[in-house]
């Protein structure tokens, strides 16, 4: 679990990022549907995949905590989810987006549960770690009488 926990926050982050720059770069005509929405839009486009880049490098920092602290990654997917509800509010207010958003939508909303399941893995896996490892010092390599 400690393994796909730390694999998810990389995957997540190098995404994250990606689709940031892409945005910051691109602006509004990276947006499906939006191409010509105007000048305040892709300025506030730009402004916010830049934080969604900040958001990835985020994730590939937890991705490389030894170990993931599991407080941080129940931060980050809450954050998720958050874009999530957005978008289903949007969804109430507004209707259907173009059909691009509405996978992303589930995936902003179903993927923070696993994350917050995942979350204290990799905690969990160090902690057991010196147990084991003191156990196996503690027979300083020879095994405990009538044991084969």
């Amino acid at each position: 679990m400690a393994r796909l926990l730390k694999w998810l926050s990389m995957a997540m982050g190098v995404a994250c990022v990606a689709i940031g720059l892409y945005h910051v770069v691109l602006g509004i005509s990276s947006v499906p549907g939006e191409e010509s929405a105007g000048a305040t839009v892709d300025s506030r486009e730009r402004f916010y995949n830049a934080i969604f880049l900040g958001f990835g490098l985020a994730w590939i920092w937890v991705a490389r905590q030894s170990p993931i602290p599991s407080a941080v990654v129940r931060v980050l997917a809450g954050v998720f989810l958050l874009g999530g509800v957005g978008r289903l509010l949007s969804v109430a207010v507004h209707g259907w987006p173009h059909w691009f958003q509405v996978p992303l939508t589930v995936l902003e909303v179903g993927l923070p549960p696993l994350y917050f399941w995942l979350s204290t893995a990799d905690e969990r896996a160090a902690a057991a770690r010196p147990a084991a490892a003191g156990l196996a010092d503690s027979t300083d390599g020879h095994l405990p009488p009538g044991r084969p």
